[in-house]
């Protein structure tokens, strides 16, 4: 049976994210090894290599892979990086960056999400994840600052402790717009300022937090 998922794996690799461009073999590399079917609930486990989003339970959902994808293409992870993810979700995304870089820190709002994106990564063998439960929007400075940020809600402006907690250097991509639409940016610092250049329309689900939205 693993054999016949990483059969899927090359070709959702190769027909829904390098024929849209995606061409970073570190990022494909990854896609096509972390098990996506251990990361969605059991019974949709035959849909988790579909080109479309799947709901995860607690109003969450999992993003569709191309987005997966993009989002790390524009992080532009390197293997000594450590990179901080808001919104652990199923554990996916985190697993993806996990097969490229160093140490990724999820932060997760949610403690029933959380303790499943844990059981999802372990049973990936993402040994190199640590999930906290607490209000993303806040960061996670203890273990600051960080080569990368990657948000994974939709987030009415970029909130301004992620921005402190980036490295001089570092990448931030997040959703950012209204609750119902967004535009994937990404931002590199330098020094004290901030480069943006924007990738899309997106819909992520809300980020919920001091620096956010509302519940």
């Amino acid at each position: 049976m693993e054999q016949d998922f990483a059969q899927v794996r090359r070709l959702m690799v190769e027909h829904q994210i390098r024929a849209r461009g995606i061409s970073n073999e570190r990022v494909l590399a990854a896609m096509r090894e972390v098990p996506r079917h251990l990361f969605v609930p059991g019974d949709l486990g035959s849909a988790a290599y579909g080109d479309h989003p799947l709901p995860i339970g607690e109003g969450q959902t999992i993003s569709q892979p191309y987005i997966v994808a993009v989002m790390t293409d524009l992080l532009a992870p390197g293997p000594a990086d450590r990179v901080l993810e808001i919104g652990a979700g199923s554990g996916y995304q985190a697993a993806v960056l996990g097969r490229i870089v160093r140490e990724v820190w999820s932060v997760e709002r949610i403690p029933a999400v959380a303790v499943q994106a844990e059981k999802n990564l372990d049973a990936a063998g993402a040994t190199n994840v640590r999930v906290v439960v607490g209000d993303g929007t806040l960061g996670l400075p203890d273990h600051a600052p960080y080569d990368g940020i990657i948000v994974t809600a939709a987030a009415p402006s970029v909130p301004q402790p992620l921005f402190d907690q980036l490295a001089d250097g570092g990448r931030l991509v997040a959703p950012i717009g209204s609750r119902n639409l967004q535009d994937l940016v990404c931002y590199v610092r330098r020094g004290a300022d901030f480069a943006r250049r924007i990738r899309g329309g997106v819909t992520f689900v809300p980020l919920i937090g001091a620096y956010g939205w509302e519940e």
